[in-house]
């Protein structure tokens, strides 16, 4: 059997690998990416719709544009930050070791495996809740600037859309062109010859700032 660069064995079946010996918890490990089109979209038109609400009400009609740009670069260092402290996070005890495999050692030891390449709800609802707080605090409370915090929010979600989608596609869709070509073998590079790098997968920019480029 194949093994990545970092020694985890290949497994190239289509049987999934058991999480859980419970069905019940091994149903919440695997999700389709249309299900997190059909969950997170509507979330990102509520924001955005709450965004013009509050340009109605008195705000700047600029900072929906703005605040959903910065969102999208905000999702993009998020992105970067989660694969490589949290999922690649090198635990020592076997219990920890066996959480983080759960998190993404799951995937690197099944990488085409269809139904464990997006983030699925058990995971992605509460890091979003804990987002929307850091963004409502820090930005709505901290920072006096209310009519931010859905702007920034919607372009966040979108953002994560994006890198779902993507890493999705870079396992799934033979992208032989242009930008989608280079980001299908940049992800590729990251599971097949360098694990501790090139982190990024909607976006290499992080990795060229903090010099994780294999």
């Amino acid at each position: 059997m194949a093994k990545t660069a970092r020694g985890i064995e290949i497994n190239h079946s289509d049987v999934p690998i058991r999480l859980f010996k419970s069905d019940f918890l091994e149903f919440f490990t695997h999700i389709s990416p249309a299900a997190v089109l059909v969950l997170w979209v509507p979330v990102a038109v509520f924001f955005l719709v709450r965004a013009v609400m509050d340009v109605r009400a008195g705000g700047a009609w600029w900072m929906i544009p703005v605040g959903f740009l910065l969102g999208v670069v905000i999702w993009t260092f998020t992105e970067y930050t989660l694969h490589r402290f949290l999922f690649h996070y090198h635990a020592k005890g076997e219990r920890a070791q066996r959480v983080f495999f759960l998190f993404h050692g799951v995937h690197h030891a099944q990488p085409q495996l269809k139904t464990r390449l997006v983030m699925p709800p058990v995971v992605s609802i509460p890091l979003a809740a804990l987002f929307y707080g850091l963004f409502y605090y820090v930005v709505g409370v901290l920072l006096k600037a209310p009519g931010w915090v859905a702007p920034l929010f919607a372009g966040f979600i979108v953002g994560y859309l994006a890198y779902d989608m993507i890493h999705y596609a870079t396992h799934h869709f033979a992208m032989r062109s242009g930008y989608w070509k280079y980001i299908k073998r940049y992800h590729m590079a990251h599971h097949f010859k360098a694990p501790n790098a090139l982190y990024g997968v909607s976006s290499p920019v992080w990795d060229y700032v903090f010099r994780t480029v294999a």
